[in-house]
């Protein structure tokens, strides 16, 4: 893969600089940053703002979250028109100062108005940290790389979160210098000004599409929702359980951090997954998604909670970047960016709507368990597996023909 000369990247239409290559990662790197700095000082802004009121702080972490997806959506649009990069620096610039303006901040109002800001840059950016792999790559080479970007989305995240706990037991301000990082992807982002992406080659699945296409879109949105959903119940109620067990506090942190990690493995060789299930991607991960929601909503303890939390995140890892890929077969080169903004947003609608799903069927059933969730879930997956089996040639749910034909 490494020419060692001029160390070279192969690309599947031609090759680019590893400089190039670390550009790209540094935006997967950023992604998932959002949010990361607020959660470990939830507890404590009462402490540090005596007048602050619960809506205040329920906008503090709910407002830039929302601000995130028309911003998503609004970047692929753009993207089809307009230089990539130049968005991308916009982006990254608007959410570096952000986050440094954040180290400064004195109010809850300004706060709440810089998060926001923040989220807007976060959200031009966001779609591009695959939308940039998809422009450089084609084929395998793609599938690879979608993996990696996963991978290091996922343990910048793990990373970040412990980094941001240390930080906020020393001083408030910060964990908000997570928000920096994306300065390292801003200086990095112009050496991609130098480097066009090659032309796709001829026999690509993307040069058959003149636009995207709509009903392959409408189908990766809802699977990736629905399964985006379904794991969230681990990094949301976990804890609620832990609690319940009588299991000590700090093991939940631990539980989500092993979550993320797991999430993250698959995206390091999902190109020899995909080469060994084939078809079945989904099923199989569908069942170990299943499998880990029910052991952790069964069992009280320890070992077989870990074992639980690895089994989802392992499932959702593998799904995740075949998503992503499926995503960008589906829309002629231009469009890619577009067609992956919409199933990205998913993401972010799961995370919003997650705990209001859960507390709708909880008054359903008439019902207060904190082991709900996991059941309910496990249930929704069993089903959708079940579906999953008998469709493996579908599109959305397994592997068709063309999605070989790369």
């Amino acid at each position: 893969m490494l020419k060692s000369q001029a160390m070279k990247i192969n690309t599947g239409k031609g090759s680019v600089s590893l400089v190039v290559l670390l550009a790209i990662w540094s935006v997967s790197a950023i992604a998932s940053l959002p949010g990361l700095a607020i959660s470990p000082i939830l507890g404590d802004l009462n402490k540090v703002f005596p007048k602050v009121t619960d809506l205040e702080i329920q906008m503090l972490t709910s407002l830039p979250s929302l601000l995130i997806i028309p911003f998503v959506l609004l970047s692929g649009k753009l993207s089809e028109g307009r230089d990539k990069l130049t968005i991308l620096i916009v982006g990254l610039s608007i959410f570096f100062l952000s986050g440094v303006a954040c180290l400064f901040a004195r109010s809850m109002t300004w706060l709440i108005v810089i998060s926001c800001i923040l989220g807007i840059g976060a959200g031009m950016v966001i779609p591009l940290s695959t939308g940039l792999v998809v422009d450089y790559f084609t084929g395998d080479y793609r599938v690879r790389q979608l993996g990696y970007s996963s991978a290091i989305n996922n343990l910048t995240l793990v990373i970040a979160t412990v980094v941001t706990g240390y930080l906020a037991d020393v001083d408030w301000h910060l964990p908000f210098l997570v928000y920096t990082l994306p300065g390292i992807s801003l200086a990095l982002s112009f050496f991609l000004k130098g480097r066009r992406s090659d032309p796709q080659p001829e026999q690509s699945i993307q040069l058959r599409h003149k636009r995207i296409d709509r009903g392959k879109l409408a189908g990766l949105m809802l699977f990736y929702f629905f399964v985006t959903y379904a794991v969230l119940a681990v990094a949301f109620y976990a804890s609620f359980l832990i609690d319940d067990y009588k299991i000590d506090s700090s093991f939940s942190g631990v539980l989500i951090s092993l979550f993320f990690l797991a999430i993250m493995l698959p995206g390091l060789f999902i190109d020899r997954i995909i080469g060994l299930l084939k078809r079945n991607v989904n099923l199989v991960s569908l069942g170990l998604v299943c499998a880990g929601l029910l052991c952790v909503g069964i069992f009280r303890g320890k070992a077989m909670l870990v074992v639980g939390a690895l089994l989802t995140g392992f499932g959702y890892g593998v799904m995740q970047p075949v998503v992503y890929d499926k995503a960008a077969t589906i829309a002629p080169p231009r469009s890619a960016t577009l067609a992956l903004s919409f199933v990205m947003a998913m993401n972010y609608l799961a995370v919003m709507v997650c705990p209001f799903i859960v507390d709708l069927f909880r008054h359903l059933f008439h019902t207060h368990s904190d082991r709900f969730p996991f059941f309910f879930n496990a249930a929704l997956v069993f089903v959708v597996a079940l579906v999953t089996w008998r469709r493996r040639g579908n599109f959305t749910l397994g592997l068709d023909e063309s999605y070989y034909k790369s």
